[in-house]
């Protein structure tokens, strides 16, 4: 594992950034500042292999920061100003990163720097989780999927397609139950073997059917029926 720290004075910016190390399988997020006079503190009691800072910060800069490190440190500039990459390649930055900063981009330059320097063992797993979302492969990419966005998702054979609340669906080459282990229970079931269904997402059960906006008609197989009955019992209001 390669051993990170994340230094960035906008909180939104610094938690995408953390979130965003901890989606790659040979990163390990050791530490979030907002300010490097915090990184510096952190750093005279810790090792780490690499770090992403951001070059604009009030205390400390980056550049400031990065000329105090050790040659054994690297460092990924991260800023929203193009023109200072150049001062930053002058200090040997293992790369940089023009802000808003998105994951692809993280990718790429993780891969890079990893390849050059560390050389860890860069495959991804097709999904990778987090306590309120998910990171899945889907294509090319590498999409973040929140829980309470998913209304049910659809075995195809060889592939899942996620259905989203407001968004196209995803599709992603995996099994049905192999993406089952990754989901929350208390959250999601499944209720077919060909469709797992998020419950806070139910509001019209008719005919051992699910019904999503009184189009999409999910069955509820006699497998899955018992549980599901169970889960709906649970609601009935008794007289």
């Amino acid at each position: 594992m390669i051993k990170c720290i994340a230094i960035d004075d906008e909180p939104h910016a610094l938690r995408q950034l953390a979130e965003y190390i901890e989606a790659v399988p040979y990163l390990s997020l050791e530490g979030a500042f907002e300010s490097a006079i915090e990184a510096c503190a952190f750093l005279n009691d810790n090792e780490v292999d690499l770090i992403f800072a951001d070059i604009s910060m009030p205390d400390i800069s980056g550049i400031d920061f990065a000329k105090s490190l050790s040659k054994q440190v690297k460092i990924v500039f991260i800023t929203a100003h193009s023109e200072f990459a150049y001062e930053g390649f002058q200090l040997d930055a293992a790369d940089y990163l023009l802000k808003p900063v998105s994951f692809t981009d993280f990718l790429k330059s993780a891969n890079k720097v990893n390849e050059r320097y560390f050389r860890q063992n860069t495959s991804l797993p097709e999904i990778r989780q987090n306590r309120d979302y998910l990171f899945i492969k889907s294509e090319y990419r590498i999409i973040r999927i929140n829980f309470r966005d998913i209304k049910y998702i659809e075995s195809k054979r060889e592939y899942v397609k996620i259905f989203l609340d407001n968004q196209n669906p995803i599709s992603s080459l995996m099994s049905m139950s192999k993406l089952e282990e990754y989901l929350p229970d208390t959250m999601f079931m499944r209720v077919h073997r060909s469709f797992i269904v998020n419950l806070e997402k139910i509001t019209v059960v008719e005919r051992n059917r699910i019904v999503f906006d009184n189009k999409v008609y999910i069955p509820i197989s006699e497998n899955f029926g018992d549980k599901f009955q169970e889960y709906m019992d649970k609601g009935f209001i008794k007289n």
